[in-house]
């Protein structure tokens, strides 16, 4: 009896050897950000930092009807499935199970027994039970790593709804820019197709040559040019926005977005005064990469616990007759308890294999893990000093557009007294429009930075 007790105690510790508590892997980190600024939006929908209806409302229809996102709630109800299947083998299977047979016994091979015909009837109805005894922490582990796997299926999702919003975010702008863009060509061109009609005028008074005439003409083209190519790309960008809203064909051809009007307001700095490195290891696709580490790390628990025995408990219990108006009687019940243990002994080094792949597959979530940790501060870092380089040149065009225009007006007055040639109002024109241009593409990027810096910040 001793003896028993003790190889029980023995295997009871080998069970809990089989893979040691599963703790994060420990990441040198930056104490805090380099920069700092004083807001920092602390709610998930941090696209209200822009104070834009139109977005919030563009956004709220893609994360309900975007496709790719209803692919990974998808996969995260089939992860939940998946760990209450796992979780189910914590109880016993009960199965209820009826059978009727015929049978004909051959006088040449068995002797019936006197008394019993050589055809007969045979009726049994039972419940079976059975139930597997988790004593080295096989269930325990398949179940832990599905509910790793389903905490990665979560964070997946979200990482894909961080993403979406960034990106949405990022097209309205480019939608609204290229709006813009398209406006503003279209005043110039109407400014300049004025401006030759009445040089058409003073060219039948003979105040001005026909080669000024031409010089305007061909700039009234230019501007008039550069018009389809804005709306292409104004279309094709609307286009690819509906698509990330989830529209349907017909709206995807029938439908467009609402833009707000134009503004010139900049967002503020995102990253406050002293932020945490630690919060980063929060971002979506990091805890991802961890929860599919953790997953890793119980599957190889479970492939090693495959060396020790397993134990499994059956019980039957029913009633069988040769009669059916018989099967419920007192005489006919049945019943059966058991137990089996099943020692693995040679497998031709499967298990072996099995457990060397499960190692393997930990060390190769490990090593990406690490690298998304990696690549995620390399892009809070690109993020951050994008955000702030978008501010100044945003800022260094709005000059040059301030300067331009003054340039163009006096250009105009000199024009008018006959000071400056009409080359000389044109050259300004020019400038002019390829610097407001230029100054909306960089309040553009500036935007779209802001909108990196959150996704590369996990929300």
């Amino acid at each position: 009896m001793h003896l028993i007790s003790r190889i029980s105690l023995v295997l009871l510790l080998a069970g809990c050897a089989v893979q040691p508590k599963y703790e994060r892997p420990a990441v040198e980190l930056p104490e805090s950000w380099k920069q700092t600024a004083p807001r920092f939006a602390e709610d998930g929908r941090w696209w209200r930092i822009y104070g834009d209806a139109s977005l919030e409302a563009v956004v709220d229809e893609a994360l309900k009807g975007n496709g790719d996102l209803l692919v990974a709630a998808a996969r995260v109800d089939e992860a939940r499935a998946l760990l209450g299947e796992a979780e189910s083998f914590f109880f016993p299977q009960v199965d209820a199970q009826g059978s009727a047979s015929r049978q004909q016994i051959s006088t040449r091979t068995a002797v019936a027994p006197p008394g019993v015909p050589r055809e007969f009837s045979s009726y049994r109805a039972t419940l079976n039970v059975s139930y597997e005894v988790d004593l080295f922490g096989r269930l325990r582990s398949g179940a832990a790593a599905a509910r790793a796997e389903l905490e990665a299926s979560e964070a997946s999702r979200d990482a894909v709804r961080l993403a979406l919003a960034a990106q949405v975010a990022k097209s309205y702008f480019a939608l609204r820019s290229l709006g813009e863009q398209v406006d503003l060509t279209k005043q110039t061109l109407s400014l300049r197709e004025d401006a030759l009609a009445l040089q058409r005028k003073r060219l039948q008074g003979g105040v001005i040559s026909e080669f000024e005439l031409r010089q305007l003409e061909a700039e009234a083209a230019a501007a008039r040019a550069q018009l389809p190519p804005l709306e292409r790309e104004r279309e094709r960008e609307e286009a690819a926005l509906s698509v990330l809203l989830g529209r349907t064909p017909k709206q995807i051809f029938e439908s467009g977005t609402q833009i707000r009007d134009a503004d010139d307001k900049l967002q503020p700095p995102v990253v406050p005064s002293g932020l945490p490195s630690e919060l980063l290891l929060r971002r979506p696709d990091l805890v991802e990469a961890e929860r599919r580490l953790a997953a890793a790390n119980a599957r190889v628990a479970v492939a090693r616990s495959e060396v020790f025995p397993s134990i499994a408990l059956t019980a039957v219990l029913g009633s069988e007759s040769a009669a059916l108006s018989n099967l419920f009687s007192s005489g006919a019940m049945l019943w059966t308890l058991a137990a089996a243990v099943t020692q693995p002994v040679f497998s031709g080094g499967r298990t072996e294999a099995r457990t060397a792949a499960a190692e393997a597959r930990e060390r190769a979530v490990l090593a990406q893990y690490q690298q998304a940790i990696r690549q995620a501060f390399g892009e809070v870092r690109s993020a951050l000093a994008a955000q702030t380089r978008a501010r100044e040149s945003y800022q260094a065009e709005t000059e040059r557009a301030n300067a331009l225009a003054e340039t163009h007006r006096l250009a105009r007055l000199r024009y008018d007294n006959g000071i400056a040639s009409q080359l000389d109002v044109i050259d300004a024109e020019r400038g002019l429009l390829a610097a407001r241009v230029a100054r909306i593409d960089a309040l553009r990027a500036h935007r779209a930075a802001v909108a990196d810096l959150f996704r590369a910040l996990g929300g």
